[in-house]
């Protein structure tokens, strides 16, 4: 087996780890980069969950502040963005206590208020501080914001 490092070819050294665990050869383990790469694993969990919903809170946002403009398109991304976000939740349950982290919501509300002001022109400060729906709303299949 050759002998890659971290840092040249994280593919390679991925598969070489992967190899050693499989063949027990425990002591020839990258132990800190692995314990590095398997945080991260849940980290990227989170970072996609967190994206997805800040999508669907701007779709939203979007819906409530320009009710003008509502069409099968911000359906459609609401209807995707909840499916996918149910999916993900389903697979990794866990990533479930995010729904309950104010933090987590929070950085999640931020990033719509970011994406809805660039998609709108609505000044950010014009919407809500903090989420003003409930995740069983934002997650319901037919909710939308009055």
């Amino acid at each position: 087996m050759t002998t890659s490092t971290y840092e040249t070819d994280i593919v390679a050294w991925a598969n070489e780890q992967a190899q050693l665990l499989r063949t027990r050869q425990f002591t020839l383990l990258d132990i800190e980069h692995l314990a590095e790469e398997i945080a991260d694993v849940g980290k990227s969990e989170q970072r996609e969950l967190a994206n997805r919903m800040a999508v669907l809170l701007c779709h939203l946002l979007k819906w409530h502040y320009q009710p003008a403009r509502q069409g099968t398109s911000w359906q459609l991304t609401i209807k995707t963005q909840r499916e996918r976000i149910k999916r993900r939740l389903k697979q990794t349950p866990s990533l479930r206590q995010c729904l309950n982290d104010s933090d987590w919501l929070a950085d999640a509300w931020d990033d719509a208020r970011d994406l809805a002001e660039k998609e709108t022109s609505i000044s950010y400060e014009k919407f809500p501080e903090t989420c003003p729906w409930t995740m069983d709303d934002v997650l319901g299949n037919d909710w939308f914001p009055n």
